[in-house]
């Protein structure tokens, strides 16, 4: 069936945009599973994930279980990262941080795109709203990210929920304004025009037509957001903000290794190349997903 044959119905005209759409899908998903930097950072990625998921089936001991007949012990065959000052095995440990660390940076992405998608589309759609909630955005944007989150995580008190709305507070201005910026330009196109013309809701408008063609900016973004999540919450809870002891997470297992770096720096040291593993396994899927997503990248790397 033709184009011009698809739209003497609206039925078929529907269909053939269906059809089209799940082509665009199966050739968008084509191009990830084609880039290099996108399948490392996959694995990278998944296998943390992964690790974090069946933690009490890999992790070899308790983490929060003391022993003190092996106090500071270095990495050997029964304690691979070594134990720490009240003998808890570092790898358990940091496999259980792991999940800690992982469930804050998912809890930050879900709450930092449900709100910053919110405020972007509202901005972007409701031009009278658009100026007021801009400068509010741009007031939260003016403080430095990681000094806004650790000022919130102090005055809130330290908790792993706490964190996450600290968080949340300071990634989700630049999430709304990626969406504005998106909807701002989706809404000029020619097919949104139309959609009005014909007068379409504007809940079918925003779901159907807008918000489906700005979510790759906003994919592209959110593994940002997830990477310098557990970042961050590696900083809070370094600085005593973040989830107390004993429950641990990569951030507060570094804290309680700094009184030990010279003596025992794998305390330190094991949870930091976690951390440093998550946050490359991201940047690394982000890159590819921005590659792929970006015409221009793309057509350049084709060229090229």
């Amino acid at each position: 069936m033709t184009v011009e044959e698809a739209a003497e119905t609206p039925e078929a005209l529907e269909r053939e945009v269906a059809r089209a759409r799940r082509r665009g899908i199966v050739r968008f998903f084509g191009r990830l599973a084609a880039h290099r930097s996108f399948r490392v950072g996959f694995a990278l990625f998944f296998l943390i994930v992964l690790t974090a998921v069946f933690a009490d089936l890999i992790a070899p001991y308790e983490p929060n279980k003391n022993n003190y007949r092996s106090l500071l012990a270095p990495p050997s065959m029964k304690h691979w990262f070594g134990t720490d000052g009240y003998g808890r095995d570092i790898l358990s440990r940091v496999i259980h941080g792991t999940r800690i660390s992982l469930g804050i940076g998912i809890s930050v992405v879900v709450m930092t795109g449900v709100f910053g998608v919110f405020l972007g589309m509202l901005a972007g759609y409701v031009r009278w709203l658009d100026n007021l909630l801009m400068r509010v955005m741009d007031g939260l944007m003016a403080f430095p990210g990681v000094l806004l989150a650790i000022a919130l995580a102090a005055a809130l008190g330290p908790s792993a929920l706490n964190a996450v709305i600290a968080l949340t507070v300071t990634f989700t201005p630049r999430t709304a304004r990626i969406v504005r910026s998106s909807v701002l330009v989706i809404r000029a196109l020619p097919y949104v025009e139309a959609a009005v013309a014909v007068g379409a809701g504007h809940g079918r408008i925003i779901f159907r037509y807008i918000l489906v063609n700005a979510l790759s900016p906003l994919i592209v973004q959110l593994t940002f957001v997830f990477a310098v999540s557990i970042l961050a919450e590696a900083i809070l809870s370094f600085l005593g903000v973040g989830p107390p002891p004993p429950a641990p997470s990569l951030g507060n297992i570094i804290a309680e290794g700094r009184t030990y770096l010279q003596e025992a720096g794998w305390i330190a040291f094991f949870p930091g190349i976690a951390i440093a593993a998550a946050v490359l396994g991201l940047n690394l899927m982000g890159d590819g997903l921005r590659d792929v997503t970006d015409p221009q990248l793309r057509q350049g790397r084709e060229a090229g």
